[in-house]
């Protein structure tokens, strides 16, 4: 579909082009290649990261710096995001009870496991992490409100897939094999037997998948409010918390505060 922009995180093929603003996505895009630790970004890193032309680069960074989005360094010619996104994630956030509810529980469950208790959510063939909690001895990747993670690798990413109606699963996989072929075998495999761990026990697992040091479970969180599924993992250093710990005590744990989440109870 080359009449679009580029589409990192959807399915191109999915898109109905009379309705898509070719325009909007590609501001978008631009926002989106700002990681958490990136700072400041010229013209050329941002065309780099999009696939976008320069030159259209040029008037998108204009634009989104007009309205707030973007701030532009004078003395180094780049740019970095401004007070316009945070508002709109302030914005997001605060329409989020959700995550009012689920602070103390996953702050008791970090200090008690000694380890990180994060909620997150899906954005197009991603996780990202509305909130994380962690303990002072837990492992820190360097991972805040806003990173993303693998929807294939991650016990976050992998509970979200299990959920879905078959349709949807099947169309998203679909999705995400485009975006990740060389090692789709490994990586698919990975995400059938995700599906059914819960199926049988109602929660994922990532044993040293999403990072070798890293083990993790998590469990699906309905957001009454918004009518969407969140979900809820718990993350620590695999040497010293040890697979059985997650299968047999954090699991259930993680399980009974998403039904108390889910209930608003």
């Amino acid at each position: 579909m080359k009449s679009l922009a580029r589409l990192p995180q959807i399915d191109a093929l999915a898109v109905d082009e009379r309705k898509f603003v070719t325009a909007l996505a590609r501001g978008l895009d631009v926002l989106r290649c700002f990681g958490a630790g990136d700072g400041l970004l010229g013209n050329r890193e941002i065309a780099d990261r999009t696939g976008l032309p320069k030159a259209t680069i040029s008037r998108l960074v204009y634009t989104l710096t007009e309205l707030g989005y973007l701030r532009y360094d004078v003395d180094v010619g780049k740019y970095a995001l401004d007070a316009g996104v945070l508002a709109l994630g302030y914005a997001f956030l605060g329409g989020a009870d959700i995550l009012t509810l689920a602070r103390p529980h996953m702050r008791a469950l970090a200090r008690e496991m000694q380890s990180a208790v994060s909620l997150g959510c899906r954005e197009g063939l991603e996780m990202v992490y509305l909130e994380t909690i962690r303990s002072e001895a837990a492992l820190t990747l360097g991972l805040t409100a806003g990173s993303r993670l693998s929807m294939l690798t991650s016990s976050m990413g992998r509970t979200c897939l299990a959920v879905m109606s078959p349709g949807e699963r099947s169309a998203t996989l679909a999705a995400l094999r485009k975006a990740h072929p060389d090692n789709w075998e490994q990586l698919s495999a990975g995400v059938e037997r995700a599906v059914e761990t819960f199926q049988r026990e109602g929660c994922c697992y990532s044993f040293r998948e999403w990072h070798e040091g890293v083990n993790a479970v998590a469990v699906p969180v309905r957001d009454t409010r918004q009518q969407r599924w969140l979900a809820i993992s718990c993350s620590g250093p695999a040497s010293s918390i040890p697979e059985d710990k997650f299968r047999l005590e954090i699991g259930p744990r993680l399980k009974a505060m998403a039904a108390r989440l889910s209930g608003h109870r």
